[in-house]
């Protein structure tokens, strides 16, 4: 394990932050000096006209796109938080299976985060602002500029990931 490898000799993690209209995606690398840099980021949007499976399929075919270039070595995703509309938590179900789909068939293992565990890991506190996990991210990778805030979350998941690798392993090869 080189210098730069995390304890399972990981050097990049992609993380997913899970939406039908938009996913965030961003990629996090361990630089040789150890330190975290942003490979890539994006969000993959949907137009509000476009059919349910079309966005899925979008989904789908954007993502794994992004891992075939990028290949990462694990990939992150926020946990499912409490949802009062049925209808969004069975979307947001919907669009995450998209995601463990892609990984799987690329044989990329997936851990799970909660929204909490992410905001603690990256501020301190699991109570944190959007606008503060934020600045940490840009702090963390060096970034003159925030990306749009659905990639911003992406990258805290993978920066969450890469800090602890604590996750509840959801989905990958042999952890089905």
């Amino acid at each position: 394990m080189g210098k730069a490898d995390n304890k399972a000799g990981v050097r990049s993690v992609m993380g997913v932050d899970t939406s039908l209209r938009a996913s965030g995606v961003g990629i996090v690398e361990l630089s040789r000096n150890g330190g975290m840099r942003a490979v890539h980021y994006e969000v993959i949007r949907n137009p509000s006209g476009w059919r349910h499976a079309q966005c899925l399929a979008h989904i789908e075919d954007r993502l794994a796109a992004i891992v075939d270039e990028f290949r990462p070595g694990e990939a992150a995703i926020e946990g499912i938080f409490y949802c009062r509309n049925v209808r969004t938590a069975l979307v947001l179900g919907e669009a995450r299976g998209v995601v463990l789909a892609v990984c799987e068939r690329s044989g990329i293992p997936v851990y799970e985060y909660s929204p909490r565990r992410v905001k603690q890991a990256l501020v301190g506190t699991g109570a944190a602002h959007k606008q503060q996990v934020g600045r940490m991210v840009g702090s963390i990778l060096g970034l003159e500029e925030l990306p749009a805030e659905d990639a911003t979350d992406a990258l805290a998941i993978a920066i969450c990931h890469m800090h602890g690798r604590r996750g509840i392993s959801i989905a990958g090869p042999s952890r089905i």
